[in-house]
């Protein structure tokens, strides 16, 4: 499924990025049939169903499209993923299809841990520092672990900063453990 996802969203930000659209509009009304689809039984099972023709679903499509005021581009990404059989895969196709058109756009995606709520001035501090660091732009989520007991985790793709109190811990821990040896 990997490569299914990969190969349809990687094709969609081409179509995006080259035809110069707005890749924020373009991703929006992504999601917004994504989550149409989900979220309606019947229509999935229309799109899904191989003895349906497909001139049929088309123009399903096609009213959805003119109802919901959805662009050229992302009408024609969902003909081609009802034509391929692809839409059992739309939710990881648009979320691949968001981490490609971030990483495009030069933003990196982030995971803050923290042991408490930060505010919105920590926040900020927070993310410059690494934005600085990492020379990226960042999308940051925040996550509350008490675990870790103060500081917070930094996960940025493979990358972990581990300015916790846990991990300081766990830290002098093994240098205490290294110097028995």
């Amino acid at each position: 499924m990997a490569s299914v996802t990969s190969v349809y969203a990687r094709a969609f930000a081409d179509v995006i990025f080259d035809q110069k659209l707005d890749p924020g509009k373009a991703l929006q009304e992504a999601k917004s049939v994504a989550q149409l689809v989900a979220s309606n039984k019947e229509l999935r099972e229309v799109w899904e169903t191989p003895s349906i023709p497909a001139a049929q679903k088309r123009g399903l499509l096609d009213a959805i499209v003119v109802r919901a005021g959805l662009s050229r581009s992302v009408r024609n990404f969902m003909a081609v993923l009802i034509d391929h059989g692809r839409v059992p895969f739309l939710a990881p196709i648009v979320s691949q299809l968001e981490k490609e058109v971030n990483q495009r756009l030069g933003f990196a995606e982030a995971e803050i841990i923290s042991a408490r709520e930060l505010s919105d001035a920590e926040r900020r501090t927070l993310e410059t520092h690494i934005e600085k660091t990492g020379g990226l732009k960042l999308l940051a989520r925040y996550t509350l672990d008490p675990s870790i007991l103060g500081g917070a985790i930094v996960k940025v793709g493979s990358t972990i900063y581990d300015g916790s109190i846990k991990g300081q811990l766990e830290r002098i821990k093994e240098q205490l453990v290294g110097a028995r040896n």
